[in-house]
């Protein structure tokens, strides 16, 4: 249940209103302070609770009942979008275009350094590299794990930029304490028992789509991280499984705009994974922006050929920089857009 508080509601007034709720019908009340209005969202069983005696408070504007099993992700309990901010300054979510750029897996530190310095002058705003990397074939590379963390902080105190690297269970959370950004991949979008554990952590977590999750899935799994206390998720489009076969995913570009809609969790795409061929990175991204995004996660790799994972869908840092600022190009004209009336 939603009820949006009048204009004039003062904050001992919304506070004692917030109280009786809690105590006479048993529920959790989350308060949300907008800049026109205040909302409480009720959470818990509702079904007893007359909307009509509600709408009848002085303080109350209007009540109405949720029918969307997630709560704390709903846009509707939250109008305004979550911004999350970083240290250096960098946030997610305020209307900005991040770029999350670098290897698929972290190979050296040789390697690894030198993408971030060059993807950092192109306007990345976050480093991604892989540590762990879950993969279809046990014969192949699965990352250079607690080093590979290592070579990343490393690549960090040398270029300022964030690190996103993908957690794979429960045991390593410890490990990665010092990590900016948690990434959840798609094939633990519902390991429910480590999203439980990541929502008892003050840390940004990225939640990738599964391969085969419907939106309302996905929004649930980030609702395992949010009931635990941790709001501050990131939504990762990443492409489907569909019958197409031309390309590695199926970019879903329409959950963007269903995702804004929905909620208030910032939301990227990673037209990388979408597409597994690099040709296409360029053109989904901008199709992304075009869609309103906060963000693009973006695979570059200093060798391509050579790389020890996906390197068929990695971009040269030359050519990340060009797709870079054709991208920020397109996130100025969608701003300019978005004004006309």
């Amino acid at each position: 249940m939603i009820i949006v508080l009048k204009s004039t509601a003062t904050k001992e007034d919304s506070l004692l209103f917030k109280n009786k709720l809690e105590q006479e019908y048993g529920v959790k009340v989350n308060e949300w302070t907008g800049v026109e209005s205040t909302v409480l969202g009720l959470i818990g069983d509702t079904t007893k609770i007359d909307i009509d005696y509600i709408s009848a408070q002085d303080i109350v504007e209007s009540v109405k009942r949720v029918q969307e099993p997630y709560k704390k992700a709903n846009r509707k309990f939250h109008p305004d979008n979550t911004v999350i901010s970083f240290d250096g300054g960098q946030k997610i979510g305020d209307g900005s275009l991040c770029i999350m750029a670098g290897p698929c897996s972290v190979e050296s530190e040789e390697q690894l350094n030198g993408i971030a310095e060059k993807v950092k002058k192109s306007g990345a705003t976050f480093l991604r590299g892989g540590a762990f990397k879950p993969r279809t074939s046990p014969y192949a590379f699965q990352g250079l794990k607690a080093e590979g963390l290592d070579l990343l902080k490393e690549a960090r105190r040398v270029t300022g930029l964030p690190i996103v690297t993908e957690i794979m269970r429960v045991s390593h959370i410890d490990m990665f304490e010092n990590v900016d950004v948690i990434q959840v991949g798609a094939r633990n979008m519902q390991n429910f028992e480590l999203l439980k554990e990541l929502g008892k952590i003050d840390k940004p977590i990225l939640l990738k789509r599964g391969l085969a999750a419907t939106i309302e899935e996905f929004l649930m799994s980030a609702e395992y991280i949010m009931a635990g206390g941790n709001d501050k998720v990131i939504l990762c489009e990443r492409g489907i499984r569909t019958y197409e076969t031309a390309t590695r995913n199926t970019l879903d570009i329409s959950a963007v705009p269903v995702l804004r809609k929905l909620t208030h969790l910032p939301i990227i795409v990673d037209p990388s994974h979408a597409s597994g061929k690099s040709w296409l990175v360029e053109p989904l991204a901008m199709a992304a922006v075009a869609a309103g995004v906060d963000g693009l996660m973006i695979e570059v790799h200093n060798d391509p050929p050579h790389a020890l994972s996906d390197g068929a869908q990695s971009l040269t840092p030359e050519q990340f920089d060009l797709v870079a600022r054709r991208v920020f190009a397109m996130k100025k004209a969608y701003d300019e857009a978005m004004t006309i009336e």
